[in-house]
């Protein structure tokens, strides 16, 4: 296929599990740039997060933060952000406490909680590559939140609380996991599909000359916006079947076999 710009989800996708570019990896991204073809991300993660990513892969496109709801350029500097309604977010946050799961909110370019140990703190630290900000009501940033997660190490639990939480904020927000443990709650009407549509508008490139991996529920909105679209063998069944094709895993070298075979052609 004639593909003129790859977007790329990150975690379970681009990086390894313990947040590593591999070599392969870093060197796929760079083989694109060679070609002449366009690359970029769309993740769940803020802006702060995909920092450090945008410096190592020299990306020159503007990045889709919080699923697509918040726009920035690969400097982070701000194109566009769309935040949660006021009431929509006090729900959500009032429901996930309910649950009784961790709660996070992002908002003023921060990463906001109560419980500076609770459950994979440690793990986004990490990831972000940044510290949070402890504050003890949360509710003083409802009126200005990106994005709302819930957070638990019951993960069936959380399932069925994805279930519940978007039965009851259907067309109000988003509700998706983006890792088995993460429920995040974002704008609605914005998702990682309308961020690809809206880039590829952007650029002049249509959608049949777009190429897009993920492995999360939230990246099949990203693959119906691609001609084609490539799972990871990390991703559930129903993200596999929605995807035109499939790689292996993000563990195992997924994302630069992806680009290698199914944008280059290579055996």
């Amino acid at each position: 296929m004639d593909i003129a710009l790859v977007v790329s989800d990150v975690d379970g996708t681009l990086v390894t599990d313990d947040k590593r570019l591999t070599p392969a990896a870093l060197a796929a991204v760079r083989r694109l740039g060679t070609a002449g073809i366009g690359f970029t991300l769309a993740s769940s993660r803020p802006p702060v997060g995909l920092r450090h990513l945008a410096e190592a892969l020299d990306l020159r496109l503007p990045l889709g933060a919080f699923n697509g709801s918040t726009v920035c350029g690969p400097d982070l500097a701000p194109i566009s952000e769309t935040l949660i309604p006021e009431a929509v977010a006090r729900e959500a946050a009032r429901r996930l406490d309910d649950a009784g799961v961790d709660l996070w909110v992002f908002a003023d370019g921060s990463w906001n909680l109560r419980n500076g140990q609770g459950p994979y703190t440690d793990l986004e630290r990490r990831t972000l590559q940044t510290e949070p900000r402890i504050v003890p009501d949360l509710s003083t940033l409802l009126g200005r939140a990106a994005k709302i997660v819930g957070v638990s190490r019951d993960r069936d639990e959380l399932a069925r609380l994805e279930k519940r939480l978007a039965a009851a904020l259907d067309g109000r927000a988003v509700v998706h996991r983006s890792q088995p443990y993460y429920l995040d709650v974002t704008p609605p009407g914005i998702d990682k599909g309308s961020f690809v549509a809206d880039l590829g508008r952007r650029l002049g490139i249509p959608r049949e000359r777009i190429a897009t991996l993920g492995d999360a529920a939230n990246d099949i909105a990203l693959f119906r916006e691609s001609g084609l679209s490539i799972a990871m063998g990390n991703a559930a069944p129903a993200v596999r079947q929605a995807a035109s094709a499939v790689t292996a895993s993000n563990q195992e070298d997924g994302f630069a076999r992806a680009i290698n075979r199914f944008v280059f052609g290579d055996p």
